[in-house]
């Protein structure tokens, strides 16, 4: 889930919760709204936590790192005689 659509459910629920007076029959629009706002809660941390952990100063330092390996395991070869 995205940040934009765990923003959206946490809006709606929050206008089914607060704003609405309607009642429909079968359906109680209020604990409709608290679980969407809940489900939305739940889903914009989710998302900021994958957002941290791929971040582009980590990914640039791992990437670093590899290419260093692969330049000294290049550079350490015995040239081949033909």
């Amino acid at each position: 889930m995205r940040i934009g659509l765990s923003i959206f459910l946490i809006a709606v629920g929050a206008i089914l919760r607060f704003a609405l007076e309607t009642s429909v029959e079968g359906i109680n629009l209020g604990m409709t709204g608290v679980i969407l706002m809940v489900v939305g809660a739940i889903g914009l941390v989710v998302s900021m936590v994958l957002w941290s952990s791929a971040s582009p100063s980590r990914r640039t330092a791992t990437a670093g790192a590899d290419v260093v390996r692969q330049t000294e395991t290049v550079s350490t070869r015995e040239p081949e005689i033909v």
